[in-house]
């Protein structure tokens, strides 16, 4: 796990050489996912998937999230997006309207933002009340080593973009017709408390990183890097439980 000051790509790689590795790593992926799914090997029913996105306004989560799902069956993944709770939601633990997009076992799901709500637009914007946000770090750990003892593998990502690039992306965004309604008055004003929300992914990222549910930052100004180390680090995670299970030689 790395906090924010470290997240520099390690590497510096061409984009077409990026794109070859990218491609790899898809297949690669599609492999372990029909392993996942009881279709290659010994054809057993493996563990639940979750992969987790949370990140900056124009950080990439859209096109890392196209780029793990491409080369699978739509059939066997499911993307689940959230945005702020309902009326409704709200009447309940913050918890509990994540439980029906969970993976069983042999199933994958994608979170395009997740519970981590609790602890940053709602612990920055005052959503939520001082005490509340600050005993989500705890039920948060809680509840994902609860996951993981029932043996989902939880892979967690943190993308990363610096200010000039975000600004920049917001930019393009702007003056792009066909992408222009990707960029909200939310948008801007969220970057006008960029100090703020930095503060809260620091907490985030030192108060719930956990053996079994480490947090993956990625450094996302360059985004054909971003997209290739995020299903790179996804084939990563899935190999060592499956070794570990006895599953993968």
């Amino acid at each position: 796990m790395g906090h924010l000051g470290s997240a520099k790509p390690p590497i510096e790689i061409s984009k077409k050489k990026a794109e070859a590795r990218l491609e790899e790593a898809q297949q690669r992926l599609l492999r372990l996912r029909l392993m996942l799914g009881g279709q290659l090997g010994d054809k057993k029913i493996g563990p639940p998937l979750c992969v987790l996105f949370e990140g900056w306004d124009a950080s990439g989560k859209g096109g890392a999230i196209k780029r793990l799902v491409a080369p699978l069956d739509p059939r066997h993944v499911r993307v689940s997006q959230f945005a702020a709770p309902t009326y409704d939601e709200k009447r309940h633990h913050f918890l509990q309207r994540f439980w029906k997009v969970l993976p069983g076992s042999g199933g994958m799901t994608v979170l395009d933002r997740s519970w981590y709500g609790r602890v940053l637009v709602e612990r920055v914007e005052e959503f939520a009340t001082a005490d509340q946000w600050g005993r989500a770090y705890d039920e948060i750990n809680e509840f994902e080593r609860m996951l993981t003892a029932e043996g989902t593998i939880l892979i967690k990502f943190w993308m990363h973009v610096s200010d000039a690039e975000q600004l920049k992306r917001f930019e393009d965004r702007k003056n792009d017709p066909l992408r222009a309604w990707k960029l909200t008055d939310e948008d801007w004003r969220n970057r006008e408390k960029r100090k703020a929300y930095r503060e809260a992914i620091e907490d985030m990222l030192s108060r719930t990183d956990q053996p079994r549910a480490r947090w993956h930052v990625i450094p996302g100004d360059d985004k054909a890097y971003a997209r290739l180390a995020v299903v790179e680090q996804v084939c990563h995670v899935i190999e060592k439980r499956l070794a570990k299970l006895g599953l993968l030689e």
